[in-house]
This record gives structure tokens, sequence and C-alpha cells, in this order.
């Protein structure tokens, strides 16, 4: 256990610091609020900065400099978990919210499109399989979704995506692009034999603009969607029913993204969603306990809960109850 540090006393900063995923960052948003009203603690303040940002913000040490909790659209990475350690975090406790789906979405003046995993996979990846059968990675030769698959419409591939920083980004390449790049069985040989390079493989994104980075910012996606209806953008399932009156989701696999498929993992790009907050600073930064009990409560994570209305596809009743018994343990101690 780390202790908190000369620098980190009670008095030095009064309400909780908070980083981290742009996916997460509307519902801690909600239970902050909600908690700055009801708790009689400052409500806290949030940053979006993206999943790997987060966690290098939050993994730079102990003390009011540094955030308490960092939202993540993906679990914690051992390269993260090394760097806090070196930066004296000996414990950051997980606390695993819901799920969200990651929509491939275009806007509602066009059809909506039926994509496979596989469609993704040959129309983003850098390298792909050579179309002429042979077993081996040509660099990417489709310019239209038709190259990729003849029963896909004769428009240039064009996708609006996160960065690399961005947990959105890390779960789409390992979710759709990998889950497509297995469809080939040389390709999946190779992981048994060099997982490094089937990552490379499956997840390296094409550089040469049918993949357009557009931040943190799903606000901006929207906007370049609307005004180029043959284009699609990535972001996670809460912005998309926020939005679905201009936008929609592409059916992926057979299946449309909706709170149902989500909740049941038939909806293949889903993924679990979290928070992870510094051990060392409960207690000493005042209200984080409160937040956590605030966020943990059934009327905000709960099937009818207020974070529900706002998309988040809560964890099974069981699960729930672990992790929120998880927690009440963890800062009791």
């Amino acid at each position: 256990m780390v202790s908190a540090g000369s620098g980190l006393t009670q008095a030095a900063r009064d309400y909780i610091s908070i980083v981290g995923s742009s996916t997460v960052y509307p519902f801690a948003t909600v239970v902050a609020e909600t908690f700055g009203k009801t708790s009689g603690f400052k409500t806290p303040k949030i940053e979006s900065t993206g999943t790997g940002g987060g966690f290098k913000l939050f993994c730079g040490g102990i003390g009011v400099e540094h955030p308490d909790i960092t939202n993540a659209s993906r679990a914690i990475k051992k390269s993260e978990v090394d760097l806090c350690a070196a930066n004296g975090i000996a414990e950051a406790i997980e606390v695993k919210i819901g799920y969200d789906g990651i929509a491939i979405a275009n806007s509602k003046k066009t059809a909506p499109l039926q994509l496979s995993r596989k469609d993704l996979f040959l129309a983003l990846a850098k390298n792909v399989p050579d179309p002429k059968g042979s077993e081996k990675l040509v660099p990417n030769p489709y310019k239209t979704w038709k190259d990729v698959n003849s029963k896909l419409p004769n428009v240039a591939i064009e996708v609006l995506g996160p960065p690399p920083t961005s947990g959105t980004r890390d779960a789409f390449v390992e979710l759709a692009m990998e889950g497509g790049c297995k469809k080939f069985d040389w390709i999946a040989a190779i992981e048994k034999k060099d997982e490094k390079q089937h990552k490379a493989i499956c997840q390296t994104i094409r550089e040469d603009g049918a993949y357009v980075e557009a931040g943190e910012n799903d606000n901006l996606i929207l906007q370049k969607l609307q005004a180029n209806p043959k284009a699609l953008g990535i972001f996670g399932f809460n912005f998309l029913d926020q939005n679905i009156d201009k936008v929609q989701g592409s059916v992926i696999d057979g299946v449309a993204p909706t709170f149902d498929t989500i909740a049941d993992h038939s909806y293949p790009i889903s993924r679990p969603l979290f928070f992870y907050v510094k051990k060392a600073h409960v207690g000493m930064i005042p209200g984080i306990k409160e937040y956590l009990n605030e966020f943990t409560s059934e009327k905000a994570w709960g099937d009818n809960g207020y974070l529900s209305d706002k998309g988040l596809i809560p964890l099974p009743t069981a699960e729930r109850a672990e992790v929120a018994q998880t927690v009440k343990q963890l800062i009791a101690n």
C-alpha cells in the first residue's frame, strides 16, 4: 500500500479530479452533477482526454496535481500498470460500470449499410490478403465499398474515426478489424506462431486517406457525416442513441446496434466500460467514497437507473452487486 505523501492534504484540493475516456465522459458527468447537487461535496471536475491520455495523466503520480479517477473504454494495459507502479501508485481500483457498443454509422439521408467484420477489415487495414487469392499480404488496393464486397454500394471508402489515444479506437481494431481478420484461416494461424505479427496485420489501419482521424470529438464526426452522407463514422452506441434523428448504425454481421443486442452480447462490436480510482487518494481528497457509492447505486447504474436513460447498458444484476460490494470493501479499508 502506498502512503498518501506529504503533498496530499485534505485542504489542498476540495474537489475530485477525473480524466479519461470520451465515451465514459457523459455518464461520469451525469453522476458528478447528481453527486454535486445531492451530497454536500463539490461537483467533480471532469476532462475528456481519451482513454490512453487519461491513463498517462492518472499514472503520473500521487498528489493533488494528479487526477483521482480516470474513465476508460477498455481495461488498463500492462504498460499502464507498470507506469503507475513506477510512479508510486501501488493500487488502482477497477470499477466496471456497464457495456457500450461501437456503432459504424452514416447519415439518415442515405440507406443503412449491412457490413461484416470481414468487410471492415478489408476496407480499413493497411495490408490485406492478395485479392488474387495467394496467401500473402499486399498494400490495401480497395477504393470503394463495392471493391471490398460486390453487394455493397459503389462509393469511396471514407471512415471518420477516433485517434490511437482513444479506447474506442482500441476496441474497434480489436473487436471489428481483428474479428474480420480472423476469417482468413492462414492469418488466424499466424497468431499461434507470432502474436505480435498477427496483431500488426489485423490491427494496423491504412494511412492513405480512407480512414480519417477526427480527434476525440464525436460531435465533429457527426457534423462531417451530415455534410457527407456517403461517409461512415465510428463512435459509441450512447452517442448514436442521442443522435438517432440524424444518424443510423450499420448492421454488423446481421445484427443492428441496439440496447438489447449489446446487453445480450449478440452485437459483435460491444465492450465493457470502466473507471479506475487511485486508492491512495481515497479518504484524502474529500468525496471520493461518496462519489463511488453514487455511481454504483442502483438508482444510477441499475436496470432502470438514470445512466441507462443516457444509453449505458447496465451490467447483469449479479455482476453489479459483486462490483458494488468489491468497491465498498476496498474503500472501507
